[in-house]
């Protein structure tokens, strides 16, 4: 008899301890739906300047990317002078000077293609889509319906 009362006052001490360690440190069921709140709020803080900071990472590459555009457009422009200039020489003269002038504005409008298909290939390869994010936010929809449900 003493053995039987010594093992249930065991289990009504594990029960106890059990009751204890759920009552998650003594919260309230609001405080806990508050805290879960509060979390939820720093996630979507949190995503926000995640996909703030790749955009801006993507956009900074764009920018890099511009200047070959930008370089190109000059060159392009001084291609269009020299070949306008080397039509003002072919028509004065039928020769010499303006095979010179042709020359050099050709070689410049072949640098200026060479920019701008560069320029080209590098806003190509930028992507303003902020992956990471999206990732990341369908990452936590995933963990909070399994809370959830």
């Amino acid at each position: 008899m003493k053995e039987r009362s010594n093992m249930s006052k065991e289990r009504l001490d594990r029960f106890d301890e059990t009751q204890e360690s759920s009552k998650s440190g003594d919260r309230t069921f609001s405080r806990i739906v508050q805290e879960i709140v509060n979390h939820l709020t720093e996630i979507v803080r949190s995503e926000f300047r995640l996909a703030r900071t790749e955009v801006g990472q993507d956009l900074s590459q764009v920018l890099k990317a511009s200047v070959f555009f930008i370089f190109g457009a000059v060159l392009a422009l001084y291609a269009l002078g020299f070949l306008l200039l080397a039509l003002v020489y072919g028509l004065g003269t039928m020769m010499a000077a303006w095979v010179s002038a042709l020359i050099v504005g050709a070689g410049a409008a072949l640098t200026a293609v060479i920019f701008l298909q560069v320029g080209r290939a590098k806003i190509a390869q930028a992507s303003l889509k902020p992956d990471e994010t999206i990732q990341s936010l369908q990452e936590s929809a995933t963990w909070i319906k399994k809370q959830a449900g």
